[in-house]
C-alpha cells in the first residue's frame, strides 16, 4: 500500500456511528438541565414537539457517559453555527435577573455588572434640594413626576409636590395613588431624563458620586465608633485618603447645630480674626448661632468687623472655617462639646 493511498484512506475514514437520534440527543440534553431551565424550554415548544420529546425521554433507559457526551457535543455543534446578537442583551439580562432576584436586587446587580454603567441620576436626585428638583421636572408629564416622587425619599418628595404648580398637584397625587410596581424600563427612562436635565443644568461633573465627603457622611451616620476603627485601617493602605476623610468628618456646617453654651465654649478658643473671616463667607441666617452665643455688644462688634472687612477669596474663608473646625474637633475629643447627633457617637 502506497503512502498516498494510506493518506487517502485516513482522510476518508468514516465518522463514528451515532449512538442517539437527533430527538434522543435533545431529550438527553434537556434531562441534563435543571428542572427550571428544562421547564422554561419545554414551555416554548408546540404540542407535536412536546409529544416527541416526552416520548423520547420516557423511552431512554440508562444513559451512559458516551451518550451524554454525544448530546452535549451535538448542542455545541449547533451553537457553533449561530451567533447570539448583542442587541437587546442588556434588557434580556435584566429580565432574567429580575425574575431571579426581584426588581430592587436586580437593579442593584445591573449597576454592578454593566460594563459602561452610567451615573445613577436618581441617586443624585435624592441630594438635590426640592426647589432645584422642581425646576428639573415641572414641565414633565404628571405620570413621570409621580414615578419620580415614588423613587425618592418621602420628605423631599412631599416638598417637591408642595412646590409644583397647583394645577399639577392633583394630577400627580392621583397618579401616585393609582401607581403599582414601577417597571425597570420606566426607572431607566426617568434616570435618562434626569441625567440629561442635571447635566444641562449643572454640568457632567455634578453626576460624579463618591469621594471623601460622602465617606465621612457614612461614618457620621453609622452606629458605633467607626471613626476610630475604619480610619486607621484605611490609613494603613492610603494615608492621604484617610486624612481627607478625617477632614470631612467634622464640617463647619455641623457647628450651626451647637447650642449656645457649646458655641460659647468654642468661641472662647477661636481667634477673632479667624472668626470674622469665617463668618464673612456665610449668609446672615447661618451666622445666627454664633451671634446667639455672644453678648449683644460682642455680636455687634463682630458684625461691624465683617462689614469693614475687604473682599475675601473663597480660599481664605475656607481656611478660616477649617481652623475653627480644628478647634472644635479638639474640644469634642476632650469631651467639652458634642458635635453631631448628640447620641454619643461624636463626643
Amino acid at each position: 500500500m502506497s503512502a498516498d493511498l494510506a493518506t487517502d484512506e485516513t482522510v476518508a475514514a468514516p465518522a463514528p456511528e451515532a449512538l442517539l437520534s437527533r430527538i434522543d440527543r435533545a431529550a438527553v440534553f434537556l434531562m441534563l438541565l435543571g428542572d427550571a431551565e428544562a421547564s422554561a424550554i419545554l414551555g416554548r415548544l408546540g404540542p407535536d414537539e412536546l409529544e416527541k420529546l416526552g416520548a423520547a425521554m420516557l423511552a431512554l433507559g440508562e444513559i451512559d457517559r458516551a451518550r451524554m457526551a454525544e448530546a452535549l457535543a451535538d448542542f455545541a455543534g449547533e451553537a457553533a453555527r449561530e451567533t447570539l446578537p448583542q442587541r437587546g442583551r442588556e434588557e434580556r439580562v435584566r429580565t432574567l435577573l429580575d425574575k431571579a432576584l426581584g426588581p430592587a436586587r436586580a437593579d442593584s446587580m445591573m449597576q454592578r455588572i454593566e460594563p459602561d454603567a452610567r451615573p445613577r441620576s436618581l441617586e443624585m436626585a435624592r441630594w438635590l434640594v426640592p426647589a432645584v428638583l422642581v425646576r428639573l421636572i415641572e414641565d414633565e408629564h404628571p405620570q413621570v413626576i409621580a414615578a419620580l416622587l415614588l423613587l425618592i425619599d418621602p420628605e423631599p418628595a412631599a416638598a417637591v409636590l408642595a412646590a409644583l404648580p397647583q394645577a399639577l398637584q392633583s394630577e400627580v397625587v392621583e397618579r401616585v395613588a393609582r401607581s403599582g410596581a414601577i417597571a425597570p424600563q420606566a426607572i431607566a427612562a426617568i434616570d435618562t431624563l434626569l441625567t440629561q436635565r442635571i447635566t444641562a443644568t449643572f454640568g457632567a461633573a455634578a453626576l460624579a458620586l463618591g469621594g471623601p465627603r460622602e465617606a465621612a457622611n457614612l461614618i457620621n451616620l453609622a452606629a458605633g465608633d467607626l471613626r476610630n476603627t475604619v480610619l486607621p485601617e484605611i490609613a494603613l493602605r492610603d494615608a492621604p485618603l484617610a486624612e481627607r476623610i478625617e477632614e470631612e468628618l467634622f464640617t463647619f456646617e455641623m457647628l450651626f447645630a451647637l447650642d449656645p453654651m457649646a458655641m460659647g465654649r468654642l468661641l472662647r478658643d477661636v481667634d477673632n480674626e479667624k472668626l470674622v473671616d469665617a463668618l464673612k463667607g456665610l449668609k446672615e441666617p447661618d451666622r445666627a448661632p454664633f451671634f446667639a452665643a455672644m453678648s449683644s455688644r460682642a455680636a455687634d462688634g463682630v458684625r461691624d468687623e465683617i462689614e469693614l472687612r475687604g473682599r475675601l477669596s473663597k480660599a481664605d474663608v475656607a481656611a478660616a472655617q477649617k481652623a475653627i473646625v480644628e478647634v472644635a474637633r479638639g474640644l469634642a475629643e476632650a469631651g467639652e462639646i458634642v458635635i453631631g447627633s448628640g447620641n454619643g457617637e461624636f463626643v
